[in-house]
């Protein structure tokens, strides 16, 4: 079970580039449910995940480089590419989203959590801008596919 929240972004940290950081591209092959094959630096996966906002299931299954070009050639609508920063916030990591490509500016933290109390009880940090974990408009798989 994933249990995230998702913010916008007012300002960030001065000392981003200190944080170790991965290149991420990825495509969907469904949208309903949600399909995906990405590449996390030298990493490869097709997730699953299931229906929900903030607590949904989610399962990765490890792909080789050659299956995951394979099946990318079959993603529909965009493909998004973003570099990933790890900042160690409290007991979470805040996993800062720049996005690159045809989301070039969009910037999104996203914080994962144990439970969904945890979840509701999270403060964060006052670079974070507004909570978008209930705006479709947010998930990625929105943004790549148009819908």
């Amino acid at each position: 079970m994933e249990i995230e929240r998702k913010f916008l972004v007012n300002k960030l940290p001065e000392d981003l580039e200190s944080y170790p950081s991965a290149l991420i591209e990825q495509g969907y092959l469904s949208g309903s449910p949600v399909v995906r094959v990405r590449q996390d630096g030298d990493s490869y996966y097709l997730t699953y995940k299931g229906a929900g906002l903030v607590a949904r299931e989610e399962y990765n299954l490890p792909l080789t480089a050659v299956s995951y070009a394979h099946l990318l050639k079959k993603a529909d609508g965009r493909i998004i590419t973003k570099r990933r920063y790890r900042i160690p916030y409290l007991r979470y990591v805040i996993e800062l989203d720049v996005f690159s490509g045809d989301f070039d500016g969009l910037v999104i933290a996203e914080v994962e959590f144990e439970s969904l109390e945890d979840a509701d009880a999270f403060t964060p940090p006052d670079w974070f801008g507004e909570d978008v974990s209930r705006d479709l408009r947010y998930h990625n798989s929105v943004m790549a596919l148009g819908s």
